[in-house]
């Protein structure tokens, strides 16, 4: 096909963008007026609510005599300080994009563009430059918002929509500062939604994207072709840095749930607590269970504890919608749960036996028992200055331990952990001892002694330390 022709096809697509009633009646255009057509009305009505983010953060370097001294082999006979003469301090500094959503100076953008950051500058596309203050900063959702104080200035702004209705096919406009070039807009259409495998949050669920997102991109705007925000744009699937026409935004769903948050005082997001977990509805699974589709999740534990423990839900059960929303997979099942306010009722719709019947209770924060009992250990043994505490509910939800119910978890690694503990490592087993709770641990560490077999379990694995 010749270049003419594909241009030709591609422009059919901007129709769409000028029909009034776009939602209801979609159609091709029919004359060449029709055909050249311009996204330009609808960047100049949300790009100005579309800012530059730029960060610094001072960072402590080795200096050396050279860089020879950092092999691990001249380490393993001289130390780990060999040739070190100390540090000094360099600015880093990063970029990204977020978005205005209110006149009143509220930012959102992504967690991992304002990490660890000493000053934040937030720049629209008008020039003007403020400092902004973060306020709300949850990396388990990769989201953030940030503070500007305009001093009385106009700031344009994007509202979250009700409800986006979108579709696979729709068609997107992302906007961001890629590689700090300054503002861009590029456009696609949505190619997925629902993507719950990326893994770049504890929360995963994506709408897919050809539009070209690039570095930078990254707390920039994802907007439908009514002018609605749709979604954050968060990730992209790359082998050299650069755009494979794989991005990731998060939806504005989850948006409007941190927003949410953030006018109740909050600084992390709250998140009703489930107390079940289960696997993805497999073709032979939907066969075994006489299932009348492929999806959902089928619960494979259940906290006693748990709303829909006290409710009745059983091991075995397939939820397939919560609260009239879809379940493809259990990372949805935790992602619709986490729309639902604290106190408000949760509907699940679950498929028994080859029955359906609906399970309700109302949602409700993890529970602190057994309390957490946080301490901060002595010296004298492999975890020196460590934070700890008792695994519960809440611990396993703020940090994301998975099937983990019971035992000690490192909150904070001492600075000189002799076997390089890190957060999030469960303390399984200490000389043959099984660790139950932090006063278990504390008893077990004052047994001096001249031998530790240590076993801790990190990301499901179980790590196997002994120190002489």
């Amino acid at each position: 096909m010749k270049t003419k022709e594909m241009k030709y096809i591609y422009l059919l697509f901007l129709f769409l963008i000028i029909s009034p009633s776009y939602a209801q009646d979609k159609a091709v255009p029919m004359d060449r007026q029709q055909i050249h057509l311009s996204f330009a009305p609808l960047v100049k009505q949300v790009s100005p609510a579309v800012v530059n983010i730029y960060t610094k953060r001072t960072v402590q370097q080795s200096v050396g005599f050279s860089p020879f001294f950092n092999d691990p082999f001249f380490q393993q006979f001289f130390g780990r300080n060999f040739g070190d003469m100390g540090t000094r301090e360099r600015t880093a500094t990063s970029l990204g994009s977020g978005v205005i959503l209110d006149k009143g100076g509220l930012v959102i953008t992504n967690a991992h563009v304002i990490n660890q950051a000493d000053e934040i500058n937030v720049v629209l596309k008008d020039g003007r430059e403020y400092k902004a203050e973060q306020i709300f900063d949850d990396p388990r959702i990769d989201l953030a918002v940030l503070k500007i104080d305009a001093g009385g200035e106009t700031l344009p702004a994007l509202s979250i929509p009700e409800t986006t209705d979108l579709e696979v096919g729709d068609l997107v406009l992302a906007i961001g500062n890629p590689f700090g070039v300054g503002q861009t807009v590029t456009s696609g259409i949505v190619s997925a939604l629902a993507r719950t495998t990326v893994g770049v949050s504890d929360y995963s669920y994506f709408i897919q994207t050809d539009a070209a997102i690039n570095p930078g991109n990254s707390g920039g705007a994802l907007v439908a072709m009514n002018g609605d925000l749709v979604g954050i744009n968060s990730a992209i699937f790359s082998r050299d840095g650069g755009s494979l026409g794989i991005g990731f935004a998060i939806p504005v769903e989850m948006v409007q749930t941190v927003i949410n948050s953030v006018k109740r005082g909050e600084e992390k997001l709250v998140q009703p607590w489930l107390g079940i977990s289960g696997q993805t509805v497999t073709s032979d699974i939907a066969r075994s269970l006489d299932l009348p589709f492929t999806r959902g999740a089928m619960i494979t534990d259940i906290h006693p504890k748990s709303g829909p423990g006290r409710a009745g839900i059983k091991t075995g059960d397939v939820v397939y919608r919560l609260n009239n929303k879809d379940i493809t997979d259990p990372a949805a099942m935790k992602f619709y749960l986490a729309m639902v306010e604290i106190g408000d009722e949760v509907l699940l719709d679950v498929y028994r036996k080859g029955s359906p019947l609906q399970i309700r209770f109302d949602a409700e924060l993890p529970p602190e028992d057994p309390p957490r009992n946080l301490t901060v250990l002595g010296a004298g043994h492999p975890f020196s200055n460590a934070k700890v505490a008792n695994i519960n509910p809440a611990v396993v939800e703020e940090f994301d331990l998975g099937g983990i119910d019971q035992g000690v978890v490192v909150i904070e690694a001492g600075e000189r952990s002799m076997i390089g503990l890190r957060a999030g490592d469960i303390i399984h087993n200490i000389n043959g001892v099984e660790i139950g709770s932090v006063s278990k641990l504390q008893e077990t560490l004052q047994t001096a002694s001249k031998r530790w077999q240590v076993e801790v379990i990190r990301n499901g694995r179980i790590l196997s330390v002994v120190l002489r």
